[in-house]
């Protein structure tokens, strides 16, 4: 069912960061309202921030991003783009694309069930490019965002459709089957892998979502240590096991250059 644009729209809000024209708001304000339209239950808010680089070395210097309350479920788009408008453009259809997957699509994934077509969340999606980063000299990089947070006790399944709605390239969660910390990864549009705290394949749940496992720990590393892996391999993340922690965690390049650090919450005994 579709809702009102001027509904949508009450709970918008836009942000334009530097080397983005002020007038880009109006526009986006327009379109991802549109956009809007295809929720299936209320929008609670809605954000998007628009970001701009200035060094000519950037092929796609706009990065335009959206994050939206629906009812309580949170739902997230990113591209980047040649332009303002052009990445007003593919964040609105991106944005549909999730809205529509989550209200027509997909049924509530509970206990490794799924709705009458489980593959159909994938079909007709946009081919998502991965992001490039900003070429940052890597002296200056650092870890400007950390997260710590109580990590979800999910499958496969469930952890792949967080992937598409919030439209992450990984998902850092519990496995349920295992009871590891765990992170899945796309590997292809419709192929995912899993790596683990400690590769357990036998215990991981069957989903219908294709998976392999990789058959190698995580390495032991101190954040600063991640870092140099990071810059090292050329990977868009690693998954590393924190020593004082003893779990696992995520570090990540950011589209500013800098480095985002995922790690799990303390438990409390």
């Amino acid at each position: 069912m579709h809702r009102s644009t001027e509904l949508a729209n009450t709970n918008l809000q836009i942000s334009v960061g530097r080397h983005v024209s002020a007038a880009a708001s109006d526009y986006a304000r327009e379109k991802i309202g549109a956009a809007l339209e295809y929720a299936g239950a209320p929008v609670l808010s809605a954000r998007v921030r628009l970001e701009g680089h200035a060094d000519p070395a950037v092929t796609d210097p706009t990065v335009a991003q959206a994050n939206v309350n629906v009812d309580g479920r949170a739902v997230r788009a990113q591209v980047s783009a040649a332009s303002a408008r052009e990445a007003i453009d593919l964040l609105a259809a991106r944005l549909r694309g999730r809205l529509e997957r989550m209200s027509r699509r997909w049924e509530p994934v509970r206990g490794n069930r799924f709705g009458p077509d489980p593959h159909v969340w994938h079909h007709g999606a946009t081919p998502r490019p991965r992001l490039p980063y900003f070429p940052r000299p890597i002296e200056e990089r650092e870890i400007l965002r950390r997260k710590s947070f109580a990590l979800a006790s999910q499958t496969c399944d469930e952890a792949a459709n967080d992937m598409a709605l919030l439209d992450y390239e990984f998902h850092l969660f519990t496995e349920a089957g295992s009871g590891l910390d765990s992170v899945l990864y796309r590997t292809g549009q419709t192929s995912h892998r899993l790596a683990q705290l400690h590769p357990h394949s036998q215990a991981v749940i069957d989903g219908v979502v294709a998976v392999t496992i990789s058959p190698t720990p995580p390495l032991a590393l101190s954040a600063e240590g991640a870092a140099e892996r990071l810059e090292l391999t050329g990977w868009p993340f690693v998954f590393f096991v924190d020593p004082e922690l003893d779990r696992g965690c995520v570090l990540y390049h950011r589209y500013d250059g800098h480095y985002g650090l995922i790690t799990p919450a303390a438990t409390v005994a």
